[in-house]
């Protein structure tokens, strides 16, 4: 693949081959998988994808928030090819791998609650947060759990009973697991300044008619909501939360899988507001493409005998070598990265509701950052179809954006993202907001 520094398109997208992809796609794979557009990938490096008929777009999406080194990293694929060469697999259920340990080391050093801490390795973040579940259960001997409005935490069975960010989500697979309440999710752009204490009076609502507080195992949060619309709670909502978890005797558990790894310009997003979770879960970035999810507990909690939970693939030494990899990046220079580029982006992009009628509010933290679109701004009308115009004609234009929530589109690029990138890619973005507003 040819180093460039713009998106080159050589062929009216999607290109024949793109479009032999896609035909036989819908002949073979499953139609469960959601697409925005057409773009059938080949190949990648750094801030670019090139897909089969050698178009090359500039990655905002880093293949939802995992491809946080960008792609095909060379220190990350030497970590990978050097331990493919040795030792691929024998499962850590029933062997012992050191770099299981290494890892563990490292995240307890990097955690964002006291230690000492203990590590459970699965494959993805839903498996992770069904262990995170299993783990709360057992532990506090509790049966309910609360989540929130537009969250997303997996698509297994127990994730997607917490999983409340769209129907299609759920549709056709009640009864889903019993003893999970949701409550709203404090939506600042929205809910202005009563945002904490509409969320706050919902919990407390719970606790006064069907949820007793002394029942509830855990309160499961995004520190920055992710499919529901990349949304920053107000600075006081998670601090409160933790004084309530704190009060009732309920574990607080954070679900860093889109949030975590250096995405926010810190390790974990939930620093940003200084509250220590019990339990995080952690997936996508961690190792730069390769499966792997891990549920990082505090070692107290971590009670549970041999053979209540295991994961024939978690914590695979190829995987473990790619996310120790990572982490020596993350650690090195991108975490930096991602605050200074990322805070670039957010000033111009605070700029946008003044220039755009269309843009009714522009949010987020380091390269975890999300536009808004709007129908009427003093009504903040949510505008789906429009965001979703503007997603299409940004991969027309060679740009890789996607939407999340009911209108918004988030900008995730893997963390190596340049300032020239980053402009480039606003450039665009304008471009297609001033066409698609017109229309």
């Amino acid at each position: 693949m040819t180093q460039i520094s713009q998106p080159h398109l050589r062929t009216p997208l999607p290109g024949p081959g793109a479009r032999r992809v896609v035909s036989d796609d819908a002949r073979l794979i499953s139609p469960s998988y959601t697409r925005s557009y057409p773009m059938a990938a080949k190949r990648g490096r750094g801030m670019y994808v090139e897909d089969e008929d050698g178009n090359q777009f500039l990655d905002f999406s880093a293949g939802i928030a995992v491809c946080s080194t960008g792609h095909c990293h060379p220190r990350v694929v030497a970590a990978i090819q050097a331990q493919a060469a040795e030792l691929i697999h024998m499962s850590g259920t029933d062997f012992y791998y050191a770099s299981m340990n290494q890892l563990a080391e490292r995240l307890s050093r990097l955690a964002p609650m006291p230690g000492p801490h203990r590590v459970f390795y699965g494959n993805s973040g839903a498996e992770a947060m069904e262990a995170a579940m299993k783990l709360a259960r057992h532990h506090t001997r509790r049966p309910y759990f609360i989540a929130f409005y537009g969250c997303f935490h997996g698509r297994t069975y127990g994730a997607l009973s917490l999983t409340a960010s769209r129907p299609a989500q759920r549709a056709g697979f009640a009864p889903l697991l019993p003893g999970v309440f949701h409550i709203p999710y404090p939506d600042p752009y929205h809910d202005g300044a009563q945002a904490t204490a509409m969320s706050l009076e919902a919990l407390d609502r719970l606790f006064r008619t069907t949820t007793p507080a002394e029942e509830v195992a855990a309160i499961i949060i995004e520190p920055i909501q992710g499919e529901g619309g990349y949304i920053v709670p107000p600075e006081d909502f998670l601090p409160a939360l933790r004084q309530i978890c704190d009060r009732h005797g309920i574990l607080l558990i954070a679900d860093e899988v889109q949030s975590g790894c250096g995405r926010t310009g810190k390790m974990w997003a939930i620093e940003h507001n200084g509250v220590a979770p019990d339990i995080i879960t952690i997936a996508k970035g961690i190792a730069s493409g390769l499966p792997l999810g891990i549920t990082l507990a505090r070692a107290e909690l971590m009670g549970w005998p041999p053979g209540a939970h295991a994961s024939t693939f978690g914590g695979n030494p190829v995987a473990i070598a790619a996310a120790l990899a990572t982490l020596d990046l993350l650690e090195e220079e991108l975490m930096a990265n991602a605050a200074r580029v990322g805070g670039e982006m957010l000033q111009r992009l605070r700029g946008w509701p003044a220039r755009h009628a269309a843009v009714g509010d522009a949010r987020g933290r380091g390269l975890m950052l999300g536009i808004e679109f709007v129908s009427d701004q003093k009504r903040r009308s949510r505008d789906g179809g429009l965001r979703d115009r503007i997603v299409e004609a940004a991969f027309q234009h060679g740009l890789l954006v996607l939407g999340c929530g009911a209108n918004t589109l988030r900008l995730m690029p893997p963390l190596i993202c340049s300032t020239q990138d980053a402009e480039q890619a606003l450039d665009i973005l304008e471009k297609c907001i001033t066409e698609q507003a017109k229309r």
